[in-house]
């Protein structure tokens, strides 16, 4: 197979100029083509009014030597990389002793389960919540009558926080070995749209995960795992000098003998953290961010950066990524863009607001969203605890809940009121989309009065980069605290925490990802590590 990237055509190009424009590239006639497939499709919208569709596709033709040969100087002309997963080989009797477990049924741990279930290795998932199905039913129940479960809500559940999200399966990490097209294909034969192997910016939506993850426990079920819902891990069992692990102590009261433990917590098991620190596993504080989410009409967004192409069928309600730095030294970006979506109660604890985005899969509703959020750093914010960014964020959530009338409404706020630094009294044309609903009142309540001022100066800023961004019925809705895990868990080069040996810190709890993909790219590596660590062979 031969790849030809940088094919770029027009948005309303006609069914068979794809394929012309391969014959043209490789310069051979239509009978040497056999046949091709879209490996990539993206779209560059620099020139507003005309946007471009941008290919890469695989291509099947005659002479696929001499064709190389002919383009060998030509760097849009290359070989088909391999993109195959290899399993690592467990032997019969690799696959002795205790069972694997993994503690977390999120993306991370959900992959890394499926990856052992796959090596013959049975794992044991773990999970403070519950089955996806009811988590949905408790997370329903926040959002329409302000009930909140504490162990079974956005956070918690299975399939991790990034079940109620806007489902985008994309990321900045280095992936020289293809793991993030595993975790892409693992989540097509679970019934994402296949499409999500190609577009430049895939995302599955909420409904669809829910499925999906399902299917993945059914899979891992079928491959001998097992899972234990409505189960904390509370203690650590391990032994020898240096410490080695030899089971967990749960919240029931029993206990799990294992040898090998994937810590995919998430970043809001903040109870675990606790332990873990009473534990003496090595943790350092790490960054984060705090801010608001900011909603405006789709339209609005759709045509800031499309121009009179918005709306069309091939690019999908438009996305955006903004950042300033601001002149107090604090960097203030979007976070977690949700076209088309809402902004959803996100909290974990009792009297605490805390906001994220979710979309469907359709990106149909009326708003855009996204976090707007100012870095929080440990050398600045909170020097002297490992868990102090735990404590700074409660004290924000907490605040928040006040802030909005202590019936888990969220605080929100005008933009044009908030750079006037005035309180909103009433909203105005843009209707937030947060359940249970907002008290306009003064954002400058809930926030550290850092980010107050950065965000005033950002907003602007935006506004000079996207049209409309500062609009004055634009809402503000507060607080986004839960950007990523407020520690780091330091592994070794075997995946393995440096205090014990055979416990595998992973994912955004142990701050290794930043969504769905990466963490999914990091349970594949930590379920690696498990399978060198029990057969002895190198990692």
């Amino acid at each position: 197979m031969i790849r030809l990237t940088e094919l770029r055509l027009p948005l309303d190009h006609s069914t068979d100029a794809l394929r012309e424009a391969i014959l043209a590239r490789l310069n051979i006639d239509s009978a040497a083509l056999r046949d091709f497939t879209v490996a990539r499709r993206g779209y560059d919208a620099r020139k507003r009014g005309r946007i471009v569709l941008v290919y890469s596709v695989d291509c099947s033709i005659d002479d696929e030597a001499a064709v190389l040969a002919a383009h060998e100087n030509t760097p849009s002309v290359m070989p088909t990389p391999d993109t195959s997963y290899v399993l690592p080989t467990v032997t019969p009797e690799g696959a002795g002793g205790p069972r694997p477990v993994v503690i977390g049924a999120g993306p991370c741990g959900v992959m890394a389960a499926l990856i052992l279930a796959q090596a013959g290795l049975r794992p044991i998932v773990i999970e403070r919540g519950k089955i996806v199905r009811e988590r949905t039913v408790d997370t329903f129940a926040l959002w329409r009558r302000s009930e909140l479960t504490p162990e079974s809500n956005v956070q918690f559940g299975e399939g991790g926080a990034g079940t109620f999200s806007d489902g985008k399966l994309y990321s900045g990490v280095s992936d020289p070995r293809h793991l993030g097209r595993k975790v892409m294909e693992e989540f097509v034969k679970a019934g994402a749209p296949e499409e999500i192997l190609y577009v430049s910016k895939p995302h599955i939506g909420t409904f669809r995960l829910v499925s999906m993850v399902e299917h993945i426990r059914g899979e891992i079920e079928r491959l001998g795992g097992s899972y234990r819902f409505g189960v904390r891990v509370d203690g650590l069992i391990t032994e020898g000098s240096p410490r080695r692990l030899k089971g967990l102590r749960l919240s029931d009261g029993t206990t799990l003998e294992t040898d090998h433990a994937i810590l995919a917590v998430g970043h809001s098991a903040r109870d675990t953290f606790e332990m873990l620190r009473e534990a003496q596993v090595p943790m350092v504080a790490k960054p984060f961010s705090i801010g608001v989410r900011i909603e405006h009409p789709q339209s609005l967004i759709d045509c800031a950066r499309f121009g009179d192409q918005g709306g069309h069928p091939l690019l999908g309600a438009a996305d955006y990524k903004l950042v300033h730095h601001a002149k107090n030294g604090r960097a203030v970006y979007s976070f977690c863009m949700c076209p088309g979506g809402t902004v959803v109660a996100a909290t974990s604890e009792p009297n605490q607001v805390v906001t994220n985005g979710m979309s469907q899969y359709s990106r149909a509703e009326r708003n855009a969203n996204a976090g707007i959020v100012v870095d929080v750093s440990p050398e600045r914010d909170y020097p002297d605890d490992v868990l102090g960014g735990v404590a700074f964020q409660r004290h924000w959530e907490r605040a928040a809940f006040v802030a909005g009338g202590g019936d888990y409404k969220a605080p929100a706020q005008r933009v044009e009121d908030f750079l006037a630094g005035r309180p909103s009294t009433t909203l105005g044309d843009v209707v937030p989309s947060y359940k249970p609903g907002v008290t306009p009142t003064d954002l400058s309540l809930c926030l550290p009065d850092f980010a107050v001022e950065a965000i005033r100066e950002a907003l602007p800023a935006f506004e000079r980069k996207l049209k409309g961004f500062s609009m004055g019925d634009a809402v503000l809705t507060g607080v986004e605290t839960r950007t990523s895990s407020p520690i780091r868990m330091p592994r070794g080069a075997d995946g393995q925490s440096p205090g014990i040996a055979g416990l595998f810190p992973a994912g955004e709890g142990a701050g290794y990802a930043g969504g769905i993909l990466s963490a999914g790219i990091d349970g594949i590596r930590a379920a690696e590590w498990v399978i060198h660590a029990v057969t002895g062979s190198p990692a």
